[in-house]
């Protein structure tokens, strides 16, 4: 006879895992990750996370980042530290922002090809320490001591950083981000579904729930 929750994990394995594309440097990125698994599991998903550039995707989309403009600025920042209040996270307003990932990205798909769920983890710790301490992730020593408190070997990951074949990767991650369609963070693709922004939630968890819309072709 077989088990029940081996069919149902099983199944969850068939279903596509719900794709989370994310800028160590994006407010509302850190927001994001912090409910996308839950509500992907409450639906027998898993997700799979990419670290990604958003001034890759911004230059392919002829866009910048909001806080470019001045009329835009102070709202975006007011809205920043408002969203994270409203899903009941910590935050502090990094004193610079924003700032280049990519070392942090780097060492993200470097652990991912050991580890996913470690990649995951390094995720967690970059984004939280970034938006509730301000740890300068664009600095060497800032992030390799955020490394070490993380469990993580410092030297082995800057090597990584530095490395050509990771520095590939990164590209190869923002290229492939760009062909989907990918303009901002967060960004979520489901089922070929594209969904732009931490204020997607209640849509991603209706669409997971039932599939698309009723009326939406």
């Amino acid at each position: 006879m077989i088990d029940d929750r081996f069919l149902a994990d099983n199944t969850a394995l068939q279903r596509a895992p719900v794709q989370f594309y994310f800028d160590f440097s994006s407010p509302y990125s850190y927001i994001a990750s912090e409910w996308i698994e839950a509500v992907a599991a409450r639906h027998g998903r898993r997700v799979q996370w990419h670290a990604i550039l958003l001034g890759a995707t911004f230059q392919a989309a002829e866009l910048k980042s909001p806080v470019s403009y001045p009329i835009k600025r102070d709202y975006a920042l007011r809205d920043f530290e408002r969203s994270a209040r409203f899903a009941g996270l910590p935050y502090r307003q990094p004193e610079t922002f924003p700032i280049p990932t990519q070392n942090a990205a780097r060492v993200f798909w470097w652990l991912h090809g050991q580890d996913p769920a470690r990649a995951v983890a390094w995720a967690h710790a970059g984004l939280r320490a970034y938006f509730t301490r301000g740890v300068a992730l664009d600095d060497a020593g800032a992030l390799k001591a955020l490394l070490a408190e993380s469990g993580i070997d410092a030297d082995a990951a800057e090597a990584a950083w530095s490395e050509p074949a990771w520095k590939a990767r990164l590209k190869a991650e923002n290229d492939a981000a760009i062909a989907a369609g990918v303009f901002g963070a967060p960004y979520f693709i489901v089922d070929g579904e594209p969904f732009w922004g931490n204020d997607r939630q209640a849509q991603i968890e209706g669409w997971l729930a039932s599939g698309p819309f009723k009326g939406l072709i």
